[in-house]
């Protein structure tokens, strides 16, 4: 965790090669046992070409950077939207960005936008970050 945010600081995590295995975890973890996210046929015949990450998925990867960027304990916001989907074999990058340090009676309130784009450089989530230190 770093002590100190300017505007402008960017923190980026890369995670390489998501697997179908990944989303199966993560149904495991969350319960969201849709078959869309495991099953190839059900996939293809809900129109896709493949399984494809939870959004909530995506969402947790980004959170993994804001918790080492900022701590559990300084986090008051966190909020993604759901852009594109993540197949298997993306790796994805998030990255996120300070917008605004202000000094308050709590600490030091910093705001950060934060997005995670895949090996093509397409955004899958947008969101960002509210911590007090």
């Amino acid at each position: 965790m770093t002590e100190s945010f300017a505007v402008g600081d960017t923190f980026e995590r890369v995670t390489e090669d998501v697997t179908r295995e990944d989303f199966v975890r993560y149904a495991g973890a969350s319960g969201d046992f849709n078959p869309i996210h495991y099953d190839d046929p059900h996939a293809r015949d809900a129109g896709y070409p493949s399984v494809f990450g939870q959004g909530m998925f995506t969402a947790g990867v980004a959170s993994g950077l804001v918790r080492e960027t900022f701590g559990l304990a300084a986090l008051r916001e966190y909020d993604t939207r759901f852009v594109a989907q993540v197949w298997p074999g993306d790796t994805l990058t998030t990255r996120l960005e300070i917008t605004a340090v202000e000094e308050t009676a709590d600490g030091t309130r910093v705001e950060a936008d934060l997005v995670v784009t895949n090996d093509d450089g397409d955004r899958v989530v947008d969101g960002g970050a509210v911590a007090v230190l």
